[in-house]
């Protein structure tokens, strides 16, 4: 079953692979070593899936697809094979019928090759894509480890530890889910203990689907692979820990934010996968209505003020603000942002990274910036009182200033401010606007019209005409996901902002700033025209860009 370069060669050619690309895999194998392949599979020209039929073709041996009509069975043990040895390199032992066969796909391992090599009794091997491997090994794994292998390991030395976390199968296992994470559109990985196993979650598009689950054996090397790679001690399990990894994964180079949190049963991981190249800084692509838009180009031809955006977590705020400050990026100003962390590297922008460790805080830092001479300064958070006081006199010192507070809607923002200690009357004469916000899914172009009856029922229950009349929709087009291949099969794809926009104009500084204040300022910018979060979601279910389920789930 050894394959010559050649046929490989051929075979990698078939399914896809561009001379340029075989190219440049064989001549980073000829300086670093590696399988042609597995490179290929990195550099991002090949999809991991084509490794079943290529292996196939250039082996001679048969696919595990053509089993499927069969039963069979996974094998935990036999007199000959050491199924122990099999298994660590993605070999398994299946029944098959009245006869026994071996699946793998990676039948290039050395280990299993040469063991297989010494039996009398030849087997039959079959190619299988690493998902159904994975199926296998969750067989494998559930049926033949014990819980006190899983205790055993957490009482091994650090130094067998960090070995385990750089044996093949730990390295494939942590690559492959970032490779598939990426594929998804994922912006955050999981990992989590659920009954003595780990299973890995991504975050696409704001919502946590399952990706898989952990071989048991594989769940302590899995998790000291990513405190090695991230910086953070492998040995501390009682303390949370942060870190950061930066990784170039099939042609994508990632800068991965890690955070690790003890719990009762092991630890929690997540994984934030930052790509420069996924964001884009266009105000436009933003998804903000055209009203809301033209407002927000007038805030920033401002030269002072503090202009404000509101959310929860993962709201999209910083990539707002960032393309907040893109559009003001130009050599005759110079911007400052003071981030924790910072996320993005913005050309032209000075960012600067805030140190709670050594005393650089937010406020600290905004006292240096302010001495930096800049036009226009982005705070990361406005967290306490005297860096809420210290953003409200730079605004009023000329400097315009945005920033992030977390509340639920616009109005709110003040009330906050006010609990920070700010004075009412430097919040009405610093502040220019607030933006409050949500992220919601975009139905994918695989989604239909709601049928009539439910349309008719919708628009009742939500009003939906009195939102077409006050906004000057022609007509209403809900629509409703179904799901395909493009969309992963949710029925969504990409997410759009949804706002309440709140301009700090005379009428509204006039407001007092008491328990009345945010039922006058809700009623009072409804009268000028702009939407409260829930109606701007439901002015876009009407016009067919999201669907009501969603409205409701990120602003109902």
């Amino acid at each position: 079953m050894n394959p010559s370069s050649n046929s490989l060669s051929y075979n990698l050619l078939k399914y896809g692979v561009t001379e340029d690309d075989l190219s440049k895999a064989t001549s980073y194998q000829e300086k670093f070593g590696g399988r042609l392949e597995s490179i290929l599979v990195n550099l991002g020209s090949l999809d991991e899936n084509s490794l079943a039929p290529i292996y196939s073709a250039t082996l001679g041996l048969p696919l595990f697809d053509d089993l499927a009509a069969n039963n069979y069975e996974v094998t935990f043990a036999d007199p000959v094979l050491d199924t122990t040895l099999l298994s660590s390199e993605r070999w398994f032992l299946i029944n098959l019928g009245s006869e026994q066969a071996l699946v793998t796909d990676n039948p290039l391992a050395i280990g299993p090759l040469q063991h297989v090599n010494q039996l009398s009794n030849k087997l039959t091997v079959y190619i299988a894509t690493p998902s159904q491997v994975e199926d296998l090994a969750r067989n494998y794994e559930n049926y033949n480890e014990s819980p006190s292998v899983a205790v055993a390991l957490d009482n091994i030395e650090e130094e067998r530890l960090r070995e385990m976390a750089s044996e093949a199968p730990t390295v494939n296992l942590f690559n492959s889910i970032i490779s598939k994470g990426l594929k998804l559109g994922a912006s955050d990985i999981h990992f989590e203990p659920v009954n003595d196993l780990y299973r890995a979650r991504v975050r696409v598009d704001g919502v946590l689907h399952e990706l898989e689950k952990i071989p048991r054996r594989l769940n302590l090397p899995l998790i000291s692979r990513i405190k090695i790679l991230s910086g953070m001690d492998i040995a501390e399990k009682r303390r949370p820990q942060d870190g950061k990894i930066e990784l170039k994964v099939s042609g994508v180079d990632l800068d991965i934010r890690v955070s690790s949190l003890p719990l009762n049963d092991g630890e929690s991981m997540v994984l934030r996968l930052l790509k420069k190249t996924s964001i884009s800084y266009e105000i436009e692509s933003l998804g903000v209505s055209s009203d809301v838009l033209n407002a927000i180009q007038e805030d920033l031809s401002k030269t002072s003020g503090v202009v404000l955006l509101t959310g929860p977590t993962g709201s999209g705020k910083t990539t707002t603000l960032y393309t907040l400050l893109n559009e003001l990026n130009d050599p005759g100003v110079k911007i400052i942002t003071l981030e924790d962390p910072v996320e993005y590297q913005l050309d032209g922008v000075n960012q600067v990274q805030v140190n709670s460790d050594i005393g650089f805080d937010f406020s600290a830092g905004l006292r240096s910036i302010v001495r930096q001479d800049p036009d226009v300064i982005m705070l990361g958070e406005i967290r306490d009182k005297e860096t809420s006081r210290i953003a409200m006199q730079s605004a009023l010192t000329g400097h315009l200033v945005f920033s992030t507070v977390h509340t639920n809607d616009a109005p709110s923002a003040f009330t906050r401010l006010i609990d920070l200690g700010v004075e009412e009357f430097l919040l009405n004469a610093a502040i220019v606007s607030v933006i409050a916000q949500r992220l919601a899914r975009k139905l994918c172009s695989c989604a239909t019209l709601v049928d009539d009856a439910e349309q008719s029922s919708l628009i009742e229950k939500y009003n939906l005409h009195d939102i077409a009349r006050r906004f000057e929709l022609a007509d209403i087009r809900l629509r409703t996901p179904v799901g395909c291949d493009d969309c992963g099969h949710t029925g969504y794809k990409g997410r759009m902002a949804i706002i309440e926009y709140l301009r700090c104009d005379r009428h509204l500084a006039a407001l007092p700033k008491d328990e009345t204040f945010l039922d006058a300022a809700r009623s009072y910018n409804s009268s000028k025209g702009f939407r409260t979060l829930f109606e701007d979601g439901l002015y876009k279910a009407v016009q067919g860009y999201t669907s009501i389920e969603e409205v409701i789930r990120v602003a109902g």
